[in-house]
């Protein structure tokens, strides 16, 4: 498979990344195991994860946002994510041959980004992380401590590269207008959501990007399987991420975005390739993202993705579908 330079840093990474946020969730970890071995075996190294993503903190999250306390996930395990990659490393050998990616949920102050970048280290079995992230925005802490602290684990040799998710062009220009006046690292790839009905970046965020050489791996290329067209008003399949997380359907139940699902199912049936297939094709058509991550339950969705990588998507496709339009924010 294709890799790419990561903005101006060292560090390659292939067209496609294996989303892990369902590992413990979604599915089991013996799942898991078979999804990332099928990832490098068709030549997918980058594995991107965080110390949010698990079962344990899915369950948690409808406790807490929705008063609702029942189990929906294949895994209670709290961190179910890094621990299933952690283990999965350990056991294969493979941490030399694969980029890995994982992030600090929130509170970016010194002692609290040491603490959790070690417990990163901890559940991953690993002594360095190639990619570590901000998981989003915080207010609460100034940014030039979070950007001291990512700092200071590079100098230790516990991370290689710092970057940011869910960041707007505004606070990435901040963090970078920072990192120059202080010499301190700079933020070397950005990570948002990008599908056709989420197209909030293209108006700043990825000029910015392209401005300043700063790598993109985008993730939810079909709208955390909004795209797929399995999803109505009505019903939502039991064990989906719209069960697990019901935030996500607060954010795409909309009728434009809808009324795009139906123009995809239209192409699909014009064009005879799958709903899936045609919206992460039309992502990875884009030369602004060096990366595009998928998330999958069995091997026959990275084949999915591969088939749309290696597909032939006509100029005339992407113009079309460019206008359809869509603008969205969403949980992961």
């Amino acid at each position: 498979m294709e890799k790419r330079r990561l903005g101006k840093t060292d560090i390659q990474v292939s067209r496609l990344g294996l989303g892990c946020v369902t590992f413990g969730r979604e599915i089991d970890e013996a799942t898991s195991i078979r999804l990332m071995s099928s990832a490098l075996d068709f030549g997918i190294t980058l594995i991107d994860t965080a110390e949010a993503y698990g079962g344990g903190q899915a369950r948690q999250y409808r406790r807490n946002t929705l008063g609702v306390d029942d189990v929906r996930e294949a895994s209670s395990e709290m961190h179910s994510s890094e621990k299933i990659i952690g283990r999965w490393l350990k056991a294969s050998g493979n941490r030399s041959r694969v980029v890995v990616q994982t992030k600090v949920t929130t509170n970016f102050t010194r002692q609290h980004v040491q603490e959790v970048i070690n417990a990163s280290l901890r559940r991953l079995q690993t002594d360095w992380i190639d990619l570590y992230l901000f998981h989003s925005f915080d207010a609460k802490t100034p940014l030039d401590e979070g950007l001291e602290a990512l700092t200071r684990a590079v100098e230790q040799g516990k991370i290689r590269v710092a970057g940011c998710s869910n960041f707007s062009a505004v606070q990435l220009r901040e963090s970078l207008a920072i990192s120059s006046s202080r010499g301190l690292q700079r933020l070397e790839e950005v990570q948002p959501p990008y599908s056709l009905v989420d197209r909030s970046i293209e108006s700043d965020l990825l000029p910015l990007c392209a401005e300043e050489q700063i790598g993109v791996v985008s993730y939810s290329p079909l709208g955390a399987g909004f795209l797929s067209g399995k999803y109505d008003r009505r019903s939502i399949p039991k064990g989906s991420r719209f069960d697990v997380i019901p935030g996500h359907a607060d954010i795409y139940f909309t009728d434009q975005k809808f009324a795009i699902v139906e123009r995809l199912r239209r192409k699909s049936a014009e064009t005879g390739h799958s709903m899936v297939r045609l919206a992460m094709g039309w992502v990875l058509k884009k030369q602004s993202i060096t990366s595009v991550l998928v998330g999958a339950s069995r091997p026959g969705h990275l084949e999915n993705a591969i088939e749309a990588l290696e597909m032939d998507f006509p100029d005339e496709w992407v113009r079309e579908m460019d206008g359809w339009g869509a603008s969205s924010d969403g949980p992961e």
